[in-house]
């Protein structure tokens, strides 16, 4: 493998060489078009991979291992499979999205603000293709590190203390994960290169998987691991960074870190935390589902009270992954292959509801809710785009969230009859914010806000028009995504049986 170009080197080095052209860009228009261009010749290269999904057929369009560092056992080896098919479908129809509709924001020195958004999305792609250890880690550093700068560069008035939160918590995350993954290496079997050296132990995936260790080994590894995914999700009490840094972030940023980034922390999960202790996911599991359904509904009655809108769309997320997360640590077939379905969906509606929110603001200075009313009168076009992805957020049927929460809430009922109970809360209380936030914002007089506001233009209502589309489509048909996914978790149940 690796004597051509294949899917996963397309991936990752043309977001690299697209952050190459931006950072060298003498302008805004030239930097800004690299990184469109790129965008969507990824996109492309993402709906490809669709058309080769048969390993037996095609691993060598798949798959790309490379010695990197022999001596330690380290391969850089990135793979496409279900999941990574699937969060790389949603990386590569994100970055598009966000780009084009944020194509009228102005940004201070834009070549180094489109160089940074393409770094990030090549360490996303890593991330999800990663099936060495080593290289997995690197890549979520590289997903993070130009986050912290397009923060705290680009970001609101309180963009300093929000970022070095951020810092802070995803750092000791990081730190924690890469003492658990040095420990695990440390016990792993070697392996014999092709010119016949030989390492005393070995990163891969594989290796990881087959390590022998005790119960309590297991028990305080699983703890190192799941901090930093939970940091990253974020689930309650690891949350507390994630509103104001959403708050403070540009809201292109946002829109990455919503959308795409916090399927880091459920993916590290998936891959790499259940599979390697599965003693101790079974010993945790109860524990972490309490943990999701507490943040589900304390988001949602914290979002309740919220006055802006991005911290309410925020809390309205970690609400979200509280659920993806109480589902995948039910483990049980049904609620992960939900949760499988509904990071894509939710991706897809987050990512909508912030390209909204960010019209708003840009139109009318202003993030409080209370400032807002009238807007449906100025801008009905805008108006019935976001409520059909609003009323998707809340998993209205023939919305894509729907099969995706349905499944999950099967799963955790099949879990724990009360934890699907209170988690139901959650549901109830999202319809309630969701759509009290409507009528404040869009319905009710204009007031000297909103009596001018201009409706959505071309690109904005183009956006709009392709995240309503994947709204309907998946919610009429989501067979596909299932058959995306399903062997992806028929291997992560199994591996905990």
């Amino acid at each position: 493998m690796g004597n051509y170009i294949t899917f996963p080197d397309l991936l990752i080095w043309l977001p690299l060489l697209a952050a190459a052209f931006s950072f060298i860009s003498k302008d805004e228009r030239g930097a800004k078009n690299s990184a469109i261009i790129f965008s969507l010749l990824i996109l492309g290269v993402s709906v490809a991979t669709l058309f080769f999904t048969n390993d037996t057929q095609y691993l060598s369009y798949n798959h790309v291992n490379y010695i990197w560092l022999k001596y330690m056992g380290a391969n850089y080896y990135v793979g496409l499979d279900g999941t990574g098919r699937l969060l790389t479908l949603l990386t590569a129809i994100g970055f598009p999205l966000i780009f084009i509709s944020t194509s009228n924001s102005k940004y201070e020195n834009p070549s180094r603000f489109y160089g940074l958004m393409m770094l990030t999305q090549a360490g996303l792609m890593g991330v999800f293709m990663a099936m060495d250890a080593l290289t997995f880690y690197f890549f979520w550093e590289l997903a993070l590190i130009p986050v912290y700068f397009l923060c705290s560069i680009w970001g609101g008035e309180k963009r300093i203390q929000a970022t070095f939160k951020f810092f802070v918590y995803t750092f000791a995350g990081s730190l924690l994960m890469l003492i658990g993954i040095i420990y695990v290496y440390l016990h792993t079997q070697g392996r014999t290169f092709g010119d016949g050296t030989t390492s005393a132990h070995s990163f891969a995936m594989s290796a990881f998987y087959t390590v022998q260790l005790s119960a309590s080994e297991q028990n305080w590894l699983f703890i190192l691991f799941f901090i930093a995914f939970a940091i990253k999700m974020p689930i309650f009490p690891f949350h507390t960074w994630q509103p104001e840094a959403y708050n403070q972030s540009p809201t292109s940023v946002t829109m990455v870190l919503s959308g795409i980034m916090v399927k880091m922390g459920l993916f590290g999960a998936m891959r790499w935390l259940i599979p390697v202790f599965p003693e101790a996911s079974a010993h945790f599991k109860q524990l972490i589902v309490i943990l999701s359904v507490i943040g589900i509904v304390y988001a949602s009655c914290i979002a309740m009270m919220q006055d802006n809108i991005k911290k309410l769309v925020a809390y309205s997320s970690i609400a979200h992954i509280g659920l993806m997360s109480a589902a995948i640590f039910s483990m049980n077939q049904i609620s992960v292959q939900g949760a499988m379905m509904q990071m894509f969906n939710h991706g897809i509606n987050i990512i909508g509801m912030w390209v909204v929110i960010d019209i708003i603001e840009r139109r009318t200075g202003v993030k409080k809710i209370s400032e807002l009313s009238g807007l449906a009168h100025s801008a009905p076009v805008l108006t019935i785009l976001f409520i059909v992805i609003a009323l998707a957020n809340i998993a209205l049927p023939l919305t894509n969230a729907f099969a995706g929460e349905f499944l999950m809430f099967s799963g955790l009922y099949n879990f724990s009859h009360w934890m699907a109970a209170v988690a139901g809360i959650g549901i109830i209380l999202s319809a309630v914010y969701t759509l009290n936030m409507i009528q404040k914002v869009f319905y009710g007089s204009v007031n000297s806000l909103t009596t001018d506001v201009k409706d959505v233009s071309w690109n904005e209502k183009l956006v709009l028009i392709i995240i309503v589309g994947i709204i309907f489509f998946v919610g009429i048909y989501p067979q596909p995504l299932i058959e995306l996914t399903k062997e992806a978790v028929n291997n992560m149940v199994v591996s905990v049986q």
